[in-house]
């Protein structure tokens, strides 16, 4: 596909897949929604116990890539200034998206709420971005959590060919962290290595940086997932972190990618581990396309996600 786009649809397919089972951190109760079943990608009734968006659809996550790429089949003049735009516009005052945010600030107030909220939640980095840019902050991005924001919104910029220098500016639109930046600038050399036709990324990448101070902690982190190679997938996930910050979700993901020989089998297991599996898709789904091509991600879940028609469009 143009401009590797194969690799963020990659992502958003994954995203799509995983959704439905979105931060579900009571691994003993994700096993009895898959019960008895192969494939439980793109589950009809959701089970997210935060949120409920209609299946097909993808989490805010993704999202963010999405008002990204539509930033750039819009064109690449003043792209910064027109995405922090389309951010405001897709997740600002007037969106769902906000909407609920305002809900569930009220629900907060109501003592023991136990539903959910109904439609998209919105993330931490991304309500700071928003309110940054009205403000007209010169850095706008987030920076009370360590999430992978940043690399979500970054990725179709890096797929169109725009230096590391350049991408490193949008990941900080969105996140200013520089835990979320250093993990968030590995993934894409990590996926840049993949496209170049490197066999075996995760190791080359340890060569490059062995003596690299900027990348001693992910190159130690993924030295210490390596350890754990031979355990159980959920076990690990649950010890190194099932949550959204980095580094747990880029070392879960990391255990996951070399467990895994292909796409559909790496998005399956990450699923099954629970937690926040939709930060983690967007990486192992790019990782994946990225080593083996657009015939590696499945038609039938293709079919299944919203936004991969407009992706494909751009052939």
């Amino acid at each position: 596909m143009k401009n590797n786009l194969h690799v963020f649809l990659g992502a958003t397919v994954a995203d799509a897949a995983a959704r439905p089972l979105h931060w579900v951190y009571n691994q003993k109760k994700l096993l009895t929604y898959i019960k008895g079943k192969q494939d439980f990608t793109f589950l009809k009734k959701n089970k997210s116990p935060f949120y409920n968006i209609k299946t097909g659809k993808v989490s805010g996550y993704n999202e963010v890539g999405q008002v990204m790429f539509k930033t750039l089949v819009e064109g690449h003049q003043n792209i910064e200034e027109r995405f922090k735009k389309n951010i405001t516009k897709n997740f600002g005052p007037g969106s769902i998206y906000w909407k609920n945010l305002n809900l569930r600030a009220k629900y907060r107030k109501v003592k023991d709420w136990r539903g959910i909220i109904k439609g998209p939640w919105i993330h931490q980095n991304i309500i700071e971005t928003v309110r940054n840019i009205k403000c007209k902050k010169k850095f706008t991005g987030g920076k009370k959590v360590n999430e992978s924001d940043g690399y979500c919104a970054a990725l179709p910029y890096f797929l169109y060919g725009y230096n590391l220098k350049d991408v490193k500016k949008i990941i900080s639109t969105v996140t200013v962290s520089k835990i979320s930046l250093k993990y968030a600038l590995a993934k894409f050399y990590l996926i840049d290595l993949a496209l170049k036709g490197c066999k075996d990324p995760i190791n080359e990448f340890m060569k490059i940086f062995k003596k690299n101070s900027y990348f001693k902690n992910v190159v130690e982190d993924i030295k210490k997932v390596k350890r754990l190679k031979s355990k159980n997938h959920p076990l690990v996930v649950k010890k190194l972190g099932m949550a959204c910050s980095y580094p747990g979700t880029f070392n879960s993901s990391i255990h996951s990618i070399i467990n895994s020989t292909n796409y559909k089998g790496a998005i399956l297991k990450t699923i099954k581990a629970g937690g926040c599996n939709c930060s983690r898709v967007n990486f192992i789904g790019a990782y994946f396309a990225a080593l083996k091509g657009l015939g590696t991600i499945p038609k039938s879940w293709i079919k299944k996600t919203d936004l991969a028609k407009k992706i494909l469009e751009q052939k």
